[in-house]
């Protein structure tokens, strides 16, 4: 945005002459940027590098040369030209920035003491530097009633608002929500919500961050600290797995705010509000029993803190307590010993993972996988995709997906499950790209989309076949009792749009997971149907766990060892790294969660390791997880919050650091590696997760070979294929200022110039430093790179690459029948995860359960918007409000995961109807 589009004829660039001395540009820039990259800084308000220009404040006003002479232009507003003649500093520039900088202080309240912006405020920088120095206004200045909230999370100062329209554009033009605008006229213009549409969107945060004054205010912020105060450290958001660049921002050891930066390849400076505001539940704010989180035996304890783990505790009579860390890590050596030695290493399985470091992952995955060996490890609660098939595809990046000519996703709506990627493809659908959806419903996508091909469960790989030219499939998805989902208009248009590009060439599919009501292989299946039609295809998978691409990297999955790198090909090559390699492929969640409840075949799981993770809520079907649970087995819990599974179960619980508490490295979506800044002392006696795994291996009567941290990063490039090369002097180099793609490719050089920060596109992280020290002199850091890849890789086993055919037993769904409804289990970007119910500023966005059925299926029920209805499954019932929702498909009923059903019941409600052993979940619904 902000400038336009170049053609071929443009690549050139040009000359134009800027105070006196010639410069290059390039064609079709605004002359604001071209200025700004040859070292002449020209004062804005309303000017935003990724906004369109408006030319409203007129602060960056400068003398342009035309036929008629030098004028007065918006140099926000103007495309340089060749030739063009530019004064920035003449007499008449200054007279003019004085005259709207006393019209904009003629009403501006001096209370720069108590404001927020106060110290990081455009307005009172650029006053400074360039204003009259006094006003000639002694009138009264307009008064407001302040603040106002326009929303849970913004709050509104009207009489500090300088009308740059930052806000209102933001909302409109980049998070596609016009949900914010001016109203009155003359000096009463103000910002308004519209009456019946509050400012609800997900992205309200960016408005605070990039006001160049303080007019809006984020509640968790308001008063709580003055940016001189202020501790701060790069580093990045691990909420999701997007992986956005954030300054991380604290005092006294409490974090105060995480701040956008502006990464090019990744989030070009937006958050989401919940990355955003999720901070809250690092610092432990305290919120009474959120969303009904905890129940049942939790409860009844008394033993449930909103706040952080701090120290060790084991389960005596029933009761957790605390003790000391020799004890508890003998306790928990002494059960995970015990389950081996009454089995076999495959005894013991670990669920979780995806919130750790990529570092901590490495000395798990070594810990339970070449110590204790066992391959029943799974970083994926039952909620992601086959890491075979996540890892063996060809991957694609977030910048190649928004210049793809035809981008098809898979996925659920991502803007509840990866918000910036939502918002960095909409920009890309709006400029050209075409869109095909294969969604359970509508998404925040939808109409924008060339086409749109609703998919009822257990149809992915059936839609999929259609799209790719199978009239086959197109005739059994008309078969289902409601007719096809799919409309012909629709596939028409699917299919030209990919016609236009042989063999999948320039097409990115984003794959993620529609339902967590349908099993994984159903869209692994679609996925596999995709690459063998589109062999030139690339793909973005949208997991959303943390650094559940880290995690996969690292092998916390059954059949993987580091590096991308499957059991079998990798057994010789870690045999010699460490001490054993498990003998066979193990189990992932729900296998281990099976074989606990007696369910499953082979030597049972008897022994549990939790990292981070909480079964109860985040596996799919609570049933399994209740019995699993409950079976009698020792659990050991290594987390910094607590959660239902933990209070209720765990024998041992190991307190551990959590996000911006620990130093390391993440890997988002694309296999981008970015570092973590480690800005807080965890606290009581939490320790990082990797010093964890190094003492529990002591406590097992072995070592694990790491003192710190960073020997782990020396061992993960040397032993990790896919990250041989990214070494610590390469992460900590400003080549890596954006991260690295991993694999390093040969012939890889890195930029290493480092962008300054636009201290008026971002406020607030002008003084943030960036990390690492200057490349070491001698050959590029991006060449070092490379050397460093040949040479530590030598006989390494190959990379996971390539997906199998098409074509196996799960295409064999059971067809629909008339009476059931097939149930999808969508993600919420406010859900009952901890993040956000350990965070009380959005616990209370949590949004109401609702069943939402077609009108169709509601009508033939009786029922209307609001009337209870009952749902059920083999598994269990729900009562629930039902709500009219005509983007969900003829016989198919829609209830978000993880999404609690009243103060008394579980935190993830759906989870008691789902049924994990079948490929979909029929319900039968009923009125009340």
């Amino acid at each position: 945005m902000g400038g336009v589009p170049l053609t071929d004829d443009q690549s050139t660039e040009i000359s134009i002459s800027l105070d006196g001395r010639t410069v290059s540009a390039k064609p079709g820039e605004m002359l604001i940027a071209a200025a700004e990259r040859a070292g002449t800084y020209i004062p804005r308000f309303c000017y935003h590098p990724r906004m369109e220009p408006v030319g409203m404040c007129r602060m960056c006003l400068v003398e342009v040369d035309s036929p008629r002479g030098a004028t007065l232009q918006p140099s926000c507003f103007i495309a340089v030209s060749e030739g063009m003649v530019v004064d920035t500093t003449s007499e008449k520039v200054k007279k003019a920035q004085d005259g709207v900088l006393e019209f904009l202080l003629a009403n501006h309240p001096l209370d720069c003491p108590v404001c927020d912006k106060g110290g990081e405020c455009p307005l009172q920088d650029q006053t400074l530097a360039y204003g009259p120095g006094e006003s000639r206004f002694i009138e009264e200045k307009r008064h407001f009633e302040k603040p106002i909230a326009i929303s849970e999370l913004v709050l509104l100062d009207r009489e500090r608002c300088i009308q740059c329209a930052r806000c209102t554009r933001f909302a409109s033009e980049v998070a596609g929500e016009a949900q914010i605008d001016f109203a009155g006229r003359g000096e009463q213009v103000e910002v308004a919500t519209f009456p019946t549409e509050p400012f609800s969107s997900y992205f309200s945060g960016n408005t605070v961050q990039i006001c160049p004054v303080g007019a809006l205010t984020a509640t968790p912020y308001r008063f709580t600290a003055r940016p001189w105060d202020l501790d701060q450290v790069e580093s990045t958001c691990t909420t999701c797995s997007v992986g956005c660049r954030v300054a991380v921002q604290s005092s006294s050891n409490r974090l105060t705010r995480l701040l956008g930066i502006d990464s090019d390849p990744v989030n070009h400076g937006w958050l989401c509000d919940k990355g955003r505001f999720a901070f809250e539940s690092v610092n432990g704010d305290e919120v009474d029993n959120p969303a009904g989180q905890f129940t049942g035996e939790a409860r009844e304890s008394g033993q449930f803190e909103a706040g952080r783990l701090i120290e060790p505790q084991v389960r005596k009579n029933g009761e957790l307590v605390a003790v000391s860390w020799g004890e508890a890590l003998a306790a928990a050596a002494e059960g995970l010993s015990r389950a081996k030695s009454a089995g076999s290493p495959s005894s013991v399985g670990v669920i979780g993972g995806a919130r750790l470091t990529n570092e901590s992952a490495y000395a798990w995955v070594k810990l339970a996988k070449g110590i204790i060996g066992t391959d029943s490890v799974d970083a994926q609660l039952g909620d992601g995709l086959p890491a075979e098939l996540v890892l063996g595809l060809p991957r694609a990046t977030i910048d190649a997906a928004c210049a793809a000519p035809v981008l098809i996703t898979v996925s659920g709506d991502l803007r509840e499950e990866l918000p910036v990627l939502f918002l960095r493809l909409r920009e890309a659908v709006l400029a050209g790209t075409a869109l095909v959806e294969l969604s359970p419903g509508n998404t925040a996508l939808t109409a924008l989309a060339t086409a749109t091909l609703p998919m009822r469960p257990g149809d992915a790989p059936v839609v999929a076949r259609a799209l790719c030219g199978d009239d086959a499939a197109t005739a059994t998805l008309s078969s289902h009792p409601e007719g096809s989902a799919v409309s012909t208009d629709a596939l028409t248009a699917a299919r030209a749009a990919l016609a236009a590009t042989p063999d999948g060439e320039g097409v990115v599919v984003v794959l993620g997971r529609p339902s967590y009501a349908e099993s994984g292989e159903v869209v692994a299946e679609a996925a596999r149907v995709l690459a063998a039609a589109l062999p030139k295809a690339t793909f973005l998978p949208a997991l959303r766990r943390g650094n559940i691409f880290g995690a996969l990297d690292m092998g916390l999955a059954p059949g993987l060892l580091p590096g991308r790198v499957s059991l079998e090909a990798g057994r010789s090559w870690f045999s010699s790294a460490w001490a054993t390699v498990p003998s066979a492929t193990g189990r992932d969640t729900a296998g281990i969660l099976a074989s606990m409840a007696g369910e499953g075949e082979g030597d049972q799981v008897t022994a549990l390791i939790l990292l981070g993770a909480d079964p109860l809520n985040d596996f799919p079907d609570r049933s399994v997880a209740e019995k699993a649970l409950s079976a009698g087995h020792f659990i050991l819990a290594v987390t910094g919050h607590p959660s239902e599974s933990v209070i209720g179960h765990a024998d041992v619980v190991l307190p551990c650091a959590v996000a911006h508490e620990r130093p390391g490295t993440t890997t988002n979506i694309e296999g981008r590696v970015t570092r973590l800044g480690h800005k807080l002392t965890a606290p009581g006696f939490a320790w990082p997760d990797w010093m964890i795994a190094t003492e529990l291996a002591t406590a097992l009567g072995t070592d694990l070979g790491v003192g710190s941290a960073n020997d782990l990063a020396d061992e993960v490039h040397l032993t990790a294929a896919a990250y041989a090369g990214l070494t610590p002097a390469v992460l900590h180099s400003d080549v890596a200022h954006d991260g690295i793609l991993v694999p390093i490719v040969d012939g890889f050089v890195g930029r290493a110039d480092v962008e300054p920060i636009d201290p008026v596109a971002l406020p607030g992280v002008e003084s943030v430093e960036r990390q690492g020290a200057p490349p070491r002199s001698g050959a590029a850091e991006g060449d070092g790179a490379v050397d460093v890849r040949a040479a530590a890789l030598g006989a390494a086993p190959p990379l996971l690459s390539g997906v199998s055919a098409p074509g196996g037993d799960v295409a064999h769904v059971a067809p629909a029948d008339n009476y059931a409804l097939r149930l999808v289990a969508p993600r919420r970007l406010y859900d009952a995860g901890g993040t956000v119910t350990g965070s009380p500023s959005l616990a209370s966005l949590i949004p109401p359960l609702v069943a939402r059925a077609n009108p169709y299926d509601l009508d033939r029920l009786g029922a209307t918007r609001g009337d209870q209805v009952r749902l059920r499954s083999t598994r269990g019932e729900l009562v629930l409000a039902a709500e009219a929702d005509s983007g969900v498909p003829r016989g198919v009923v829609a209830v978000d995961f993880n999404v609690p059903h009243g103060p008394d019941g579980p935190a993830n409600a759906v989870a008691t109807l789902i049924d994990s052993r079948q490929p979909v979940t029929d319900v039968r619904m009923e009125s009340v």
